[in-house]
């Protein structure tokens, strides 16, 4: 079946741009905006609202599938490629993108993505939010043309076999850390809370603000944890680590400061996220590879996730090759293609690192299911609940998605298994 035609509407996303550099440079908070000037190019404002490209394929029978382009929170910053503003890419969807497509077997969503990946604009690749929300698209088309699940078109084509239980969701809190942890705790999330460590005041001078809240996490995760509950909690400090304390990252005042981090987690597993943000990527390698030596050999349990400068798919095999980290984050919008996301995952598999399918608070429920099924055909260590800050809906999105590709898969092949927990009740 083939692709007749390509449409692209500007939209919203579901949070907002931010200027990371001037966030951690100290910009005070005006309500939910921020004072002071952007330092980021592309950035009119420090805070500014979340756009995304909705994009429509026409197939030849008359079905409609869509995909979302969209751009992280942080957009400029790390690497990333710069602020995506929607208006201004709609005529590239639909001029060289819609050329290339149109006219293509939906069905070959490989080839057709790895076209997309190679279409130049005057000598450069496309911005990676066109190319993540068109292969969204080009999934979903491949879906449809095969009477099958996003999950299946993915796992045939890069030979994998499918989860046949929900990947662990990683609910993020935004700045309301205290009662969104409480919800996910309530509701049994696996990974929780991310907690948006994104600025010295909220780390503390010595490390005493992020020490009190998993202390204050802990002691609610057994007061409001169903029995037998045993989350892993995630947080990402945005690089306010190593600005606080500064290489060399295997030096005892560092490590202690990590060994007093899982104390405060206890009993719970830990995960910290973006230790430090050392500037580049080789850089930012060494000094992870640096901590992750020095809390192994102090006996540390604690894991190290790379994020920043840990964007592309070759930059996922640069850390996991460097054995720099525990986890790494596979940022979806980042690398582009969704099929770019699950060679990523991929790549993890045998090796010390484990895949985190990762992304944006700043995406859409459209991408958020996107990515749901490339979760679910990779079999990542784990999925973020996307979009937006609020918890709930993105927890939602992605882990309901997940369930219901599960109990279709399940009907198509004639399976018995029991269908995954009741989404209430726990016992």
């Amino acid at each position: 079946m083939e692709i007749e035609s390509v449409h692209a509407t500007p939209g919203y996303a579901g949070f907002f741009f931010d200027d990371q550099r001037a966030i951690k440079r100290g910009a005070g908070r005006d309500g939910f905006g921020y004072e002071g000037e952007p330092v980021t190019d592309g950035f009119d404002e420090i805070r500014q609202a979340g756009e995304s490209l909705v994009v429509d394929l026409e197939l030849a029978d008359g079905t409609v599938v869509r995909g979302d382009c969209a751009a992280v929170q942080y957009s400029g910053a790390g690497g990333r490629d710069p602020l995506f503003r929607a208006g201004e890419y709609a005529p590239v969807v639909e001029g060289p993108v819609a050329a290339e497509l149109v006219g293509r077997d939906a069905t070959d969503f490989l080839e057709n993505a790895a076209a997309l990946e190679e279409l130049r604009l005057d000598g450069d690749r496309l911005h990676t939010a066109i190319r993540y929300g068109v292969s969204q698209a080009l999934l979903a088309a491949a879906a449809a043309a095969r009477r099958t699940t996003r999950t299946d078109v993915l796992a045939d084509a890069l030979g994998t076999e499918p989860a046949t239980e929900p990947i662990p969701v990683f609910g993020q809190s935004g700045d309301d850390r205290y009662v969104n942890a409480e919800k996910m705790l309530i509701k049994g999330v696996p990974v929780l809370p991310h907690a948006l460590i994104n600025s010295p005041e909220k780390l503390g001078d010595d490390g005493e603000r992020l020490l009190e809240y998993l202390e204050w996490l802990a002691d609610r995760a057994r007061e409001l944890g169903r029995d037998g509950y045993e989350p892993r909690f995630h947080v990402d400090v945005y690089g306010t680590i190593g600005e606080r304390f500064g290489p060399p990252y295997d030096r005892t005042a560092v490590v202690d400061y990590f060994d007093a981090l899982a104390d405060a987690a206890d009993p719970f597993a830990l995960q910290i996220e973006g230790p430090m943000d050392e500037g580049g990527r080789a850089a930012q390698i060494e000094a992870m590879a640096e901590l992750r030596d020095g809390l192994a050999d102090a006996g540390v349990a604690v894991d190290v996730v790379a994020d920043e400068w840990c964007n592309t798919l070759e930059d996922v095999r640069a850390f996991v090759d460097a054995e720099a980290a525990d986890l790494v984050q596979i940022k979806t919008p980042d690398l582009g293609g969704l099929q770019r996301s699950a060679r990523a995952v991929g790549y993890c598999e045998g090796t010390d690192a484990r895949a985190y399918l990762g992304g944006t608070c700043n995406e859409t429920a459209t991408s958020a299911r996107a990515c749901a099924h490339v979760a679910l055909a990779t079999n990542a260590a784990q999925v973020l609940a996307k979009p937006g800050m609020g918890f709930d809906e993105g927890f939602m999105i992605v882990e309901n998605e997940q369930r219901r590709t599960i109990a279709r898969r399940n009907r198509t092949t004639g399976r018995t298994e029991t269908e995954p927990t009741d989404v209430i009740s726990h016992d």
